[in-house]
């Protein structure tokens, strides 16, 4: 099937009689006719549900369409996209080992890589990702484990050499987890261009409407975790489970199965079924939603690249962008988001924001609705100037997140406030 009936169909079939929408299983316990019967769940020789805290029929039906829609063997949802990063690095992370990061990425992704995780003995080494490949492969060290980076970038909008960073990660014998939050499968599927992991926030374009938290691991199936013999938690026994080794009891699913029955296990870091029923309503309308997002976002870029209030836009949909040959590669459309700078710097910006009427300032971003933030006093506040240029992110940079609403409103917006 195609994606957008994959968008539609896929996940959840009813039989006979049975609901037509994804029925949402509110219960955190399942019955069982034997006890034999539940122990082999707990031992993972049965397939089933046994705690809602490790899986959930609403959440399994997403999983699978979010695994279909990206091309994976297997999806985990979580409570959170933060979550999904930390379960992604610390699936096949250690204290004592290293990531290699692309330097523009998310705030949170920042910290939670350079601070929190540092504290738990797993570096990370930050990169930029438009250096070239003898200059990437220098950062890699014996014990790195994994290479990460962003699809396009948030908020500094930069566009990932998918193929480059898939080289970099794959000619040292270690995975590349890619954060596709902002090109959705709709516009990118990073797994066709060497990508291992894909992780998103679905709180963002895959939920659509704000309505609700969460985030997804999507495992390829594609990696060997056996042949370096640099990922024993994969390919040596797990004494919680009587000596099961993932690699040969999953096969190609081994990464994602450890997420899920190890991880999920032990951190709890698990969507609410309400939650996984309002982003299936969401990815029901993910193909309608991100081209109608990218044509906006292209014409408010093009505006205000043509406004002499603004000092400079970044789109990378726009011709005069250095990523527009990235996103003819590698893209269906530039996705929603724009940033750009308001001629009088920092306090411009803070007035440009206040001075809106459609688009709101909110933390949020990516969906349906047209919103912005100025990322220096908010998101990023917790960064140093040092840090914040390192991101991308410059103290007059405003988050534009176009939303689905007419392009020529949201243009009569961005107009009225440069105005003021």
């Amino acid at each position: 099937m195609k994606i957008e009936t994959l968008c539609v169909q896929e996940g959840y079939s009813p039989k006979n009689g049975e609901p037509r929408v994804l029925p949402i299983v509110q219960s955190t316990t399942y019955k069982y006719d034997s006890s034999d019967y539940m122990g082999k769940l707990f031992d993972l020789e049965e397939s089933g549900f046994f705690y809602t805290r490790i899986g959930n029929p609403t959440a399994a039906a997403v999983e699978k369409k979010i695994a279909a829609l990206e091309g994976g063997v297997g999806a985990m949802l979580t409570s959170s996209g933060q979550a999904a990063t930390m379960a992604a690095v610390m699936n096949i992370a250690n204290a004592g080992d290293n990531i290699v990061c692309s330097a523009a990425c998310y705030g949170g992704t920042f910290n939670l890589l350079g601070v929190t995780l540092e504290k738990y003995g797993i570096s990370t080494t930050f990169v930029d990702p438009d250096s070239d490949l003898e200059t990437l492969k220098a950062a890699v060290k014996p014990n790195t484990k994994a290479v990460l980076a962003e699809t396009i970038s948030n908020p500094s909008l930069v566009v990932l050499d998918i193929e480059k960073f898939a080289e970099l990660a794959h000619s040292n014998g270690i995975p590349l987890i890619v954060d596709n939050t902002f090109a959705t499968p709709v516009l990118c599927r990073p797994f066709e261009f060497g990508a291992d992991i894909v992780i998103h926030s679905t709180s963002k374009y895959m939920d659509g409407h704000a309505c609700a938290l969460g985030g997804v691991v999507v495992d390829s199936g594609n990696f060997d975790w056996t042949a370096s013999g640099n990922f024993p938690g994969l390919t040596t026994p797990d004494e919680s489970y009587h000596g099961l080794i993932y690699t040969e009891a999953f096969g190609k699913a081994a990464y994602i199965q450890k997420a899920v029955v190890q991880l999920m296990r032990d951190m709890g870091m698990t969507p609410a079924p309400m939650n996984a029923f309002l982003l299936n309503l969401g990815l029901e309308t993910l193909h309608l939603r991100m081209p109608r997002h990218s044509e906006n976002a292209l014409r408010a870029a093009e505006f205000l690249e043509n406004d002499d209030r603004v000092s400079w836009v970044n789109y990378p949909g726009l011709k005069s962008s250095k990523y527009r040959p990235l996103v003819d590669k590698y893209l269906k459309g530039g996705s929603g988001v724009v940033s750009f700078g308001v001629k009088g710097g920092r306090e411009a910006a803070v007035k440009f924001l206040d001075s809106l009427k459609i688009a709101a300032i909110v933390t949020h971003v990516a969906d349906a609705r047209t919103c912005a933030l100025h990322p220096a006093s908010s998101t990023h506040r917790q960064l140093t100037d040092e840090q914040l240029i390192e991101c991308g992110v410059s103290p007059d940079l405003v988050r534009f997140s176009v939303g689905i609403e007419n392009a020529d409103d949201i243009i009569a917006d961005l107009d009225q406030a440069l105005g003021k």
